[in-house]
């Protein structure tokens, strides 16, 4: 397998496999020492990735360790980072904390520039859109910062497929990012095709189902405070149980591939569409290294066929909580 990608229609090249700052700072119940990620993340950087996504609202130390890990070999970094969420409290469900308003992003951005100790960022997503700016006000915001050399390609997240063609219309994007893996394949019949269309990198969020498909994860397993995992359906025993057939699948398949059951389901990421760049995130030294070697591991058509013929089958708990 390529250990590179386009990003989009660009000429920026993008590891096949890239780098989830979230975890360091978000979701799991711990802020991580910025001495122990910026040196995780270095290591990444010599294991092989060049690609790296954080945003603001993962705390905004999360674009500071980046920016600090990278500035030895910023030019060969590709970063990913984010505008439109500009307070935590979105999710719990407040929807005045999205602003895309153009004045909004262009202090947004200017923010996050200054966190990560850079003078571009090379892939400016949206977040979430904001109900309040029309998608061609936020196209023409982000073509004045790729003139103004501020940015070098933009995206979306979570956004929908007529906003998607609405902004494209108006500058380029390169790159979607949202949920996908073996437990979220909501996106196969929507924004595959879409991407495909229109040359749009699809960047898949949440790879590994935030660990759960490494298969390390037990029923009755305590987690911190603040740990997102804790009420996911996908980690309490009846969603275990309920996806045993799966976790087989690909356990199975490991043991035939000498290779890991988070390994197996990157590989089977990546075969599956030329344009599919999964960003799994860990603060294990191992599992980055782990994470990134699914490169190697081949599946040839008849086994991608073997695995899709058998999800067809599976009724899968997915990325939902309880």
């Amino acid at each position: 397998m390529e250990k590179t990608r386009k990003l989009g229609q660009t000429e920026i090249e993008i590891t096949t496999i890239g780098y989830g700052c979230m975890g360091q700072t978000h979701a799991y119940g711990v802020v991580e020492a910025e001495e122990d990620m910026v040196a995780l993340m270095r290591y990444a950087h010599e294991v092989g990735y060049t690609f790296f996504d954080t945003a603001p609202v993962y705390g905004e130390a999360n674009e500071r360790y980046l920016g600090k890990a990278v500035a030895p070999f910023r030019k060969e970094a590709v970063i990913a980072t984010k505008f439109g969420i500009v307070d935590e409290s979105f999710f719990t469900g407040n929807e005045d904390a999205l602003n895309s308003s153009r004045d909004s992003i262009r202090q947004q951005v200017d923010a996050s520039l200054k966190r990560l100790g850079t003078d571009y960022i090379d892939l400016y997503y949206q977040h979430r859109i904001d109900p309040k700016t029309e998608p061609e006000e936020v196209a023409e915001t982000m073509a004045e910062l790729i003139r103004a050399g501020k940015i070098r390609a933009w995206g979306v997240s979570f956004a929908p497929e007529e906003y998607i063609r609405r902004a494209h219309s108006v500058c380029s994007i390169s790159a979607i990012e949202n949920m996908y893996s073996f437990v979220a394949r909501q996106d196969e019949g929507t924004y595959f095709p879409l991407c495909e269309e229109l040359g749009i990198t699809y960047v898949s969020a949440c790879p590994l189902a935030k660990g759960y498909l490494s298969n390390r994860y037990a029923a009755g397993t305590k987690y911190r405070e603040g740990d997102w995992r804790a009420d996911m359906n996908l980690f309490k025993k009846e969603g275990i149980d309920h996806n045993r057939d799966l976790m087989e699948l690909i356990t199975e398949f490991a043991e035939r591939k000498q290779a890991t059951p988070a390994q197996i389901a990157l590989a089977w990421e990546i075969t599956k569409k030329p344009y599919l760049v999964p960003i799994p995130g860990t603060t294990k030294k191992d599992r980055v290294k782990e994470n990134f070697e699914a490169v190697n591991v081949e599946l040839s058509p008849d086994e991608m066929q073997e695995i899709e013929e058998a999800l067809s089958h599976m009724d899968i708990v997915g990325m939902g909580r309880g």
